[in-house]
């Protein structure tokens, strides 16, 4: 068995486990990362590259509960089932529309504000740190809206958004056509958030996070973990080359692959699979300034380094790696139905969200020892979420205070109805 040197083990090199490890390396620590995939891959890689301080809105809600049989049998729809995969997901649903109700959707959004509300300007110092600047726009983002329906609907949201802190403004169609000249007329009107950061590039901006916490000592392991055992004064991990390792500490931020850790830790929570998808269009970029979310079909068009990224939908599954093609088909039409000329993407993608049935985040340590602790489940907003998430795990490790009560992000908050 293998001693490590280093103070804590990160498991998991998404953005999350890199912010994590990159702030502990500025408070002194040792630490190893470990992951079986390169660091920044995944979902870290192919997301829509916003810095969403308005994402206060689960997912889950009253009107997305009163739409769920109708989204879920609809292939095409914003949040659809892995073809075979209902069964399996049955027990998250039931949960999933639990948290849609009115109450616990305003425990939920009330959660997520001091999560979100200040994610740009902790993005900014963190990317000082590190020099990464570059990748970053102060240009806003809108969710458009294309006729009367669809704008009253969202004005609830946004009402919903607006009191919980969050900055937006309405525009009307003429208003969104000069701020976006070559987005299609619509009839409805759009919804800004003024001082929402973009990232044109997050495969870069994880590989820069990474480099940089290399750079101040980090280490970095290209394995799987198969196995945690608590130990009374360590933390024992068996990879998946047949070799075991003891640590001091341990953070579980493996993204969709953090369950079976953190049960091994003593705590089961319900993390199922989204399946994420992305288009890119290389050339495509000035089409619009900033990211733009249709906001019924539930997808975003983002300017990045050299193309245009088309990303979003939900298609709740496993970590099969096949796509479903319909998926892609569907995407690609919605996005040639805005821009008829894009032709046909130069690549596609498929990745793996962790996704939790309220919406939260697990930040907490784990209910056997303090020596764990868990960084994971961020569903859509991993990226927005690094700075702060790694802000509370190294007050944890270090046996702080987190900067704000965390209790509503604990890992043990499913006992009640976990299935």
């Amino acid at each position: 068995m293998m001693d490590v040197k280093e103070d804590v083990v990160v498991v998991g090199a998404g953005i999350v486990g890199l912010a994590c490890g990159f702030r502990l390396l500025q408070e002194g620590r040792s630490v190893l990362w470990i992951d079986p995939n390169p660091p920044g891959s995944g979902a870290s890689y192919g997301n829509a590259g916003t810095i969403a301080d308005y994402a206060v809105m689960p997912v889950g809600s009253p009107s997305v509960l009163k739409r769920l049989p109708q989204l879920l049998f609809d292939r095409d729809s914003p949040l659809s089932v892995q073809p075979g995969a209902m069964a399996m997901l049955a027990p998250w649903l039931a949960g999933f529309a639990y948290q849609s109700l009115p109450g616990p959707m305003r425990k939920n959004i009330q959660a997520l504000a001091p999560l979100v509300l200040d994610a740009g300007l902790r993005w900014q110092a963190l990317a000082r740190a590190i020099s990464a600047e570059d990748y970053f726009k102060n240009d806003g983002c809108l969710y458009v809206y294309g006729d009367a329906a669809s704008l009253r609907r969202g004005m609830r949201d946004m009402a919903l958004r607006a009191k919980a802190g969050v900055k937006v403004a309405f525009l009307t169609p003429a208003e969104l056509a000069a701020l976006e000249p070559q987005w299609p007329s619509l009839d409805g009107g759009a919804a800004l958030f003024p001082e929402s950061l973009f990232v044109t590039d997050p495969g870069r901006l994880a590989g820069q996070l990474f480099d940089r916490g290399s750079d101040a000592g980090g280490r970095y392991m290209m394995e799987s973990v198969e196995d945690l055992i608590i130990e009374p004064d360590a933390i024992s991990l068996k990879l998946g080359n047949g070799q075991q390792m003891r640590a001091h500490k341990a953070v579980i931020s493996a993204g969709a692959h953090s369950q079976a850790l953190a049960a091994r830790a003593g705590d089961k929570t319900p993390l199922i699979t989204e399946r994420g998808y992305h288009l890119e269009f290389d050339g495509q970029k000035h089409r619009i300034q900033r990211p733009v979310c249709v906001a019924d079909l539930g997808f975003y068009m983002t300017p990045m380094s050299g193309r245009l990224r088309v990303a979003g939908t939900v298609e709740l599954g496993d970590v099969d790696p096949q796509p479903s093609p319909h998926r892609l088909a569907a995407l690609t039409r919605q996005a040639q139905a805005i821009f008829p000329d894009l032709g046909v993407p130069e690549r596609t993608w498929l990745g793996f969200r962790p996704s939790l049935p309220d919406s939260r985040p697990i930040l907490s340590r784990s209910s056997r020892t303090d020596r764990v602790v868990y960084a994971y489940g961020h569903g859509h907003i991993g990226l927005t979420l690094a700075p702060v998430s790694a802000e509370i795990v190294a007050a944890l490790i270090g046996n702080r205070s987190p900067p704000f009560d965390i209790s509503a992000y604990s890992a043990q908050r499913f006992g009640r109805w976990l299935l």
